[in-house]
């Protein structure tokens, strides 16, 4: 896999009249892992659903790949994307979230198949042999023929980051992936991750689990009020936070 960078340029978003997000800029070569860490409220969701559209930003600008998210540029000003060409952007982007959202009346391959089939218009045969190597590549290759509710949480999810993967993503978004999870199934979901930033995928992870940014991420990121507090190498943020608040958030949750 080959992922693109991401850029994130002074991004403003406000929810009746809150500013949940201010001034947000941050930029993720192709190929790194970027740890977002936080309190409750911070703007980590919120900045996610920006960078893949699923919320329109009020300010600034998002770049996949040197391409504008969202909008079309003409004589200086932004124009918004018709929702056909928003959703052809939002198929180069996979996101996860902290519920599974599975597909109930889908088998856990078809959950695979479908998006693949109606928005990218492969065959079934094709679209088939990638799901089965990406659910071999999670560790369910045998559970295919599976109805989501009879997989644990952990299983669950391993499935949607395989259903995810099945569009072929440049970036790939994880919304707090494992705080859903009993803590004896985390660990196998973020083997999975672990596996899939070795392939050279750009990942954006919202995170409380420091063990995983200290070991896998390139950049951390901690957030506050809507503003990047502290920003910098994984390892070094952990270890010798700059920013006393920094600091003081990594000493409640390590």
């Amino acid at each position: 896999m080959k992922g693109s960078d991401v850029d994130v340029d002074r991004v403003s978003k406000s929810f009746g009249g809150v500013r949940v997000l201010d001034g947000v800029s941050l930029q993720v070569p192709a190929g790194q892992v970027c740890a977002i860490i936080g309190p409750s409220g911070s703007g980590k969701s919120t900045l996610l659903r920006c960078i893949n559209h699923l919320e329109r930003p009020d300010g600034g600008m998002i770049h996949i790949g040197g391409d504008l998210i969202g909008y079309h540029m003409r004589a200086g000003r932004m124009h918004e994307m018709s929702e056909r060409e928003v959703a052809r952007q939002r198929a180069r982007i996979g996101m996860v979230f902290q519920s599974f959202n599975l597909f109930p009346h889908l088998t856990v391959l078809d959950n695979l198949l479908e998006a693949p089939r109606q928005i990218l218009g492969r065959s079934r045969r094709d679209a088939e042999e990638r799901a089965r190597a990406l659910l071999a590549q999670v560790g369910l290759a045998g559970r295919a023929g599976e109805w989501p509710q009879n997989l644990s949480g952990g299983q669950q999810q391993r499935v949607a980051i395989a259903r995810a993967l099945a569009m072929d993503p440049e970036v790939m978004l994880f919304d707090e992936p494992t705080s859903a999870l009993d803590p004896e199934l985390v660990g196998e979901v973020l083997q999975v991750m672990k596996g899939l930033a070795r392939t050279g995928m750009t990942m954006i992870v919202v995170t409380h689990e420091i063990g995983f940014a200290r070991e896998v991420a390139d950049q951390l990121v901690f957030m506050e009020e809507g503003r990047i507090v502290e920003a910098g190498d994984a390892r070094e943020v952990i270890a010798s936070p700059r920013e006393a608040r920094t600091a003081e958030f990594l000493a409640s949750v390590i």
